[in-house]
């Protein structure tokens, strides 16, 4: 299984080593090119902004949109959940705007104020969840499952092929299902395989 991790900016590093360590090739997507015969997408934590204006300036933000919309298993952490947003509060901003909620960006204030807390994630259990200048999902619309929520602010959720992450979870913490199906269990969260 060929899984793409967007590398033009941030956390990609670690998506690809579990990738790597559960058997499955970890593509790194830097060019158009790059996006050929993907099973499955991450787009992972880093600066959402920069992210945003290099799929533009690299020409694949179009094609990554089809290929959500067209249903690639997509996984977005942190930044990547604000490119997959359709809406950003207090920002006209709109990236890949394929998950139909709306985020509010760095909702848990600067750096210092980062924090770690368990919380329940639908389909996982009680997990630690790792917050760094996070956003968090003010609202979803209808079809959208919320999968965790901490301080009663959403920070996972699931619409049809797309998982979303407002922390730093998926970096290098969620287990091995996130990636690999090979669980048997269809309703893990994040299994990039199911559609």
């Amino acid at each position: 299984m060929k899984i793409g991790v967007l590398a033009v900016q941030g956390a990609f590093i670690e998506h690809e080593h579990m990738i790597e360590e559960i058997g499955h090739t970890a593509i790194e997507i830097r060019q158009r090119d790059d996006l050929e015969g993907l099973d499955g997408l991450i787009l992972p934590g880093g600066e959402s902004t920069v992210q945003g204006q290099l799929l533009n300036k690299l020409d694949m933000m179009k094609d990554i949109k089809n290929m959500i919309s067209n249903g690639l298993p997509t996984l977005a952490t942190c930044a990547g959940l604000i490119l997959l947003s359709e809406h950003i509060a207090d920002d006209d901003t709109v990236h890949i705007g394929t998950l139909p909620v709306t985020i509010k960006r760095n909702a848990y204030g600067r750096q210092l104020s980062s924090f770690v807390t368990n919380a329940d994630i639908k389909h996982i259990g009680n997990y630690p969840m790792t917050f760094i200048r996070a956003p968090y999902i003010e609202n979803v619309s209808d079809g959208v499952e919320v999968l965790a929520s901490v301080d009663n602010h959403i920070v996972a959720a699931k619409y049809n092929n797309q998982i979303g992450l407002s922390d730093h979870t998926g970096t290098f913490k969620l287990p091995q299902s996130v990636y690999d199906n090979r669980s048997g269990d269809s309703h893990a969260v994040c299994d990039l395989t199911c559609n």
